[in-house]
């Protein structure tokens, strides 16, 4: 996820998003939905990884995001690897 909150936004507004974002983010996390969230260095985005029931409900979570209008988010759908030892 690649964040681009317009510089012109005002600055309430943007502080509002943004907690918004961080208390949803935490219920994800505690829920089991949002499993891990990486920062990419030097960057304003994310790496994410999901564990939901199917593609509808990450089109949902994602929407529900407060932030979703400032993303550009790319998702690659994953699955367990046949060879991955903590799969067993």
């Amino acid at each position: 996820m690649d964040v681009d909150i317009p510089r012109d936004l005002d600055p309430e507004v943007r502080q509002e998003l943004v907690a918004r974002e961080k208390a949803y983010c935490r219920e994800l996390q505690e829920s089991g939905e949002w499993v891990h969230i990486w920062r990419c260095v030097g960057q304003y985005a994310n790496i994410s990884v999901f564990d939901v029931a199917d593609n509808e409900a990450l089109h949902a979570l994602l929407w529900r995001l407060p932030l979703f209008p400032y993303l550009r988010i790319e998702v690659t759908p994953l699955a367990r690897h046949p060879s991955d030892l903590a799969a067993a």
